[in-house]
């Protein structure tokens, strides 16, 4: 099977100055691309000089994500796309055993490995730790991560699992599979798309898994920070843009209604922790989210093939009133 390895770059020169070269030494099995989603710091000048090898995708704006995405893997012919991000440091042998699960499991169509922090390696990392799970209010948690707290990696999660999303930060997908669904969502423009893609996946009869074997470290809010009130806009937003497309219509309403429930809570909480900027944007996160509903409903598909997608009813519950802070625990 052919492979890509697909990086997508905004602005991160110095990232890619300090993380290629590791892609470059341990994926000889795969073509190597950089899409370029219209850098202005000379990225592009960066990579002809230093990294003649490396094949070039430029697209004309920023699209986000998931545009940037969706744009530079129409020039990518490989079977097996690895959607990468610029901030991950992989290993040895890193891609053999995702090759080997793809090769020997057709109905799998979309793996992550274990990711790990890369600024504290014997951690698991907060995008995607062991493999993600979401509750049944839209809130996703991983093997190996519960909100803000993460686990440290013992060799708990070294089986292989089925999963319900593979992260974003290093996301391995069959080609065929991507553009049968769609590929990934435009409007969510960053962050929890990949989700959404992948429930997309399972309500079409397919398989995602995470690869123990196969290691990466990834850093971690290098392009939007973890403070930065356009993420918790952004998580928001897609948190009720994934229920609305997703959830299956006996329980939609009271799924939503229960979940803005919480994201009210979520709001006053910021303002007694005085993050006003992050309190603003989840009221325009709303207000997103209902300029768009018509939109976003009208993608939902017509006939859905109904599973029980969550693990738990409520990790809020159970992380903020349970005090259970691994995954073990839930």
């Amino acid at each position: 099977m052919k492979i890509a390895v697909v990086i997508l770059n905004w602005n991160g020169k110095y990232l890619l100055e300090e993380f290629l070269p590791s892609v470059i030494s341990h994926s000889k099995e795969a073509t190597i691309y950089v899409a370029d989603n219209a850098s202005s710091d000379g990225s592009i000048e960066f990579l002809k000089a230093h990294f003649p090898e490396i094949n070039i995708i430029q697209n004309k704006i920023n699209a986000g994500y998931a545009g940037g995405y969706n744009l530079a893997l129409k020039s990518v012919p490989e079977e097996i796309h690895i959607l990468l991000n610029s901030d991950v440091e992989v290993t040895e042998n890193w891609l053999g055993p995702i090759l080997e699960a793809f090769e020997n499991e057709p109905e799998t169509v979309a793996i992550q490995p274990k990711i790990l922090d890369y600024k504290k390696k014997d951690h698991f990392e907060y995008a995607g730790a062991a493999g993600g799970y979401i509750d049944k209010f839209g809130y996703p948690f991983c093997r190996g991560r519960i909100f803000q707290e993460l686990e440290e990696d013992y060799g708990q999660y070294n089986e292989d699992k089925y999963i319900f999303w593979a992260s974003g930060a290093c996301l391995a997908i069959r080609k065929k599979s991507f553009y049968e669904i769609g590929g990934l969502d435009e409007d969510f423009f960053a962050h929890q798309e990949e989700i959404d893609l992948c429930w997309r996946l399972l309500n079409s009869g397919y398989k995602i898994k995470y690869v123990s074997s196969s290691r990466v470290y990834h850093v971690g809010g290098a392009t939007l920070g973890d403070i930065n009130p356009k993420k918790t806009f952004y998580n928001f937003r897609n948190s009720l843009f994934l229920l609305l497309k997703n959830v299956e219509s006996s329980w939609l309403f009271y799924v939503l209604f229960i979940r803005m429930l919480l994201d009210g809570i979520a709001a006053f909480k910021f303002i007694f922790e005085g993050k006003l900027n992050h309190f603003f944007a989840i009221l325009k996160a709303h207000a997103s989210f209902y300029r768009h509903y018509g939109k976003i409903r009208k993608k939902r598909p017509k006939e859905f093939i109904f599973r029980k997608y969550y693990l738990i009813s409520s990790v809020v519950y159970s992380h903020f009133i349970l005090k259970k802070n691994k995954f073990n625990e839930l």
